[in-house]
């Protein structure tokens, strides 16, 4: 019994904080077209930016995997 009210008493003081919470009815979004043209031209800059750094690092993949006897080579002549 004792542990039962030690686990009521938990919970109502839980949902006392947890109310809060729920007190929003809904989602009050005023943002009108310019904002959402402003954030897709954000997106854009961010996709421009991705596809070079992609290469980039594509290209110094590419050189640490490529074989070294080549420079090997052009140091013995």
């Amino acid at each position: 019994m004792k542990a039962t009210a030690r686990i009521a008493a938990a919970t109502a003081t839980l949902m006392t904080f947890a109310s809060s919470a729920f007190a929003s009815g809904g989602r009050v979004d005023h943002s009108g077209i310019v904002v959402w043209v402003f954030l897709g031209f954000c997106g854009m800059i961010v996709a421009a930016q991705l596809i070079p750094a992609l290469l980039v690092m594509l290209g110094i993949v590419k050189g640490v995997m490529a074989p070294r006897e080549e420079a090997a080579e052009e140091t013995s002549k």
